[in-house]
Order: structure tokens, then sequence, then C-alpha cells
């Protein structure tokens, strides 16, 4: 993903100051360095995406699976995906922006698009996590905002969970109008 000039700061800095917000005070106090302390941004991002993920899979793992085919029909949503439909496309983003810039890129949203269960819709989606971990934990203060074929390192992982925000945030809609309270919103989290 290659932004304007002056996009990816604005990108990076909105999605880690949203992000935030997804993980609880003590998360951050426990892990927070001292003032002036420079953060590997393995560690900045790798906080901030295991806050998402932990959102997010719950989220996934919230919704009955007789309602995974659920998609809205009151109002203009005429032809929004299905809740499953959103796990998977976030599964296949995942595995798109997260994948090894180093590597030629695997295209996995035909195994992806085949699956059906509950069961191995959130396999998919926390198999992704676990690519977008790697991806992550291989970013380095040398190479994160050096230019790749599809942008920098930094500005990709802000995008990709950017973006798994905005699919998060339908979801949530998807829950309530089946009369379900997501579990961040049940203080569990």
């Amino acid at each position: 993903m290659i932004f304007p000039k002056g996009v990816w700061s604005g990108v990076v800095g909105c999605c880690l100051l949203a992000a935030a917000s997804g993980v609880s005070g003590a998360q951050m106090q426990a892990a927070k360095p001292a003032v002036g302390t420079q953060v590997a941004p393995s560690q900045v991002f790798g906080q901030v995406l295991s806050g998402w993920e932990r959102e997010f899979v719950s989220l996934a793992e919230a919704m009955p699976e007789d309602k995974y085919n659920f998609a809205p029909t009151q109002g203009e949503f005429k032809g929004v995906r299905t809740f499953a439909e959103q796990v998977k496309h976030v599964a296949e983003a995942n595995d798109h922006y997260f994948a090894d810039p180093t590597k030629p890129a695997a295209d996995n949203s035909a195994a992806i698009e085949k699956l059906k269960t509950k069961a191995e819709i959130v396999a998919a989606l926390k198999d992704s996590f676990a690519e977008a971990h790697a991806y992550v934990n291989a970013m380095t203060p040398e190479n994160a905002f050096v230019m790749t074929a599809h942008g920098t390192r930094a500005g990709t992982a802000a995008f990709a969970i950017a973006h798994m925000m905005d699919h998060y945030g339908q979801m949530v809609e998807y829950l309530r109008m089946n009369g379900l309270v997501p579990p961040a919103s049940r203080g569990s989290m």
C-alpha cells in the first residue's frame, strides 16, 4: 500500500490512538516504558495488534453459528456481507496485508471463501492473526519505514489494523441487531 506524502503518519497516528482504546488501562500501564525511552516498532504494533486480536476474535466467537449468515436487510443494506463473510474478509485481508514482503505473496482467499462452519472460519481468522504477529514481530527500527513493493511495513500494518477496526465496527452492529451484546461492551475484556 503506497500512501501519498504525509498520509502514513496520519494513518499510523489515528490507528494507534484509536487502538489504544482496545487495550485496557492495566495492559497499557504494565508495559509502559519510561518517558523518553525508544520503543521498537514491533513492540508498539504488537501491543496494538494483540489488543485488536482479542476484540475481533472474541466478537467472531460471540455470534452464534446459526447467525453467521446474518446480513442486515432493513434499510440501505443491499449486497452487504454476511457476518461470516465479514470474518472471512478480515482473515483474507490479514493474509494479504501481513504477508512477508520479502517473499512472493500467497493467495489464500479461495481456500478461505470455501469455509462454511463457524469453527473453520474462526480458525482461519486466528491463523491470519498468527501471520500478522509474525509480520509485526519482524518489524525493526531499521526496516519499519523502508519502502517495499507495497509500501512501508509500518504503514501497511497501520492500514491493516485500521481496516480491521472498520469491519469490527460493522460486526458489532450485526451482533446488536441480533440482540447480542458484544464482549467488549460486557466489561469482560
